[in-house]
């Protein structure tokens, strides 16, 4: 990020030092020194985090649903995250409903295709759910959900795997959710 005067400036717009008017293409266009001769500095950017598992940097929310002194329940991001899968089955077997109302009004049969599909979403929901529950920090909830699809394999001492040529043997990341079904 770069600051004047401690107050951040934004490539791409313009912005006024000393009664003097800079063009908004001014930062882009000027060399190191033109901008260390108007005081402009560089610093790093305050370090992000995720808000949705995290209050700050390093401050994980909990994990577990806890209950004071006084019987007040704080839900946990394991709560949050059961529940989140709860609706995501719901969405993806709404779409599918109208199947088995029609099935059921008209005396027919749902297809095949679809009774499979409808029980597999139950399945991955249900596994997911038991997913969450084994996890046990705030860092392998978040790696469950969004974590890279592939990464390193790993030998029994933890050292990463590489093949003959030097480059590394890529996996599927075991770590990661079970995938939701594709509809038929």
């Amino acid at each position: 990020m770069l600051k004047l005067d401690n107050k951040p400036l934004s490539y791409d717009r313009a912005f006024t030092h000393d009664g003097i008017q800079y063009p908004a293409n001014w930062l882009r266009l000027s060399s190191l020194e033109e901008r260390n001769a108007l005081g402009i500095t560089e610093v790093a950017d305050a370090p992000s985090y995720d808000q949705r598992f995290y209050w700050g940097v390093d401050n994980p929310k909990q994990l577990d649903d806890s209950t004071d002194e006084n019987g007040v329940v704080t839900t946990g991001l394991k709560t949050l995250w059961t529940s989140k899968q709860n609706d995501t089955a719901g969405t993806l077997l709404h779409d599918s409903d109208w199947r088995v109302v029609k099935a059921k009004e008209t005396g027919t049969n749902i297809p095949t295709a679809w009774k499979t599909y409808r029980a597999d979403i139950r399945t991955a929901c249900n596994a997911r759910q038991a997913e969450i529950a084994a996890v046990t920090t705030v860092e392998a909830l978040k790696e469950l959900f969004f974590g890279v699809a592939q990464v390193q394999q790993t030998d029994s001492d933890g050292k990463g795997v590489v093949d003959d040529d030097d480059n590394p043997v890529m996996i599927a990341n075991p770590n990661l959710a079970t995938a939701w079904p594709t509809s038929p």
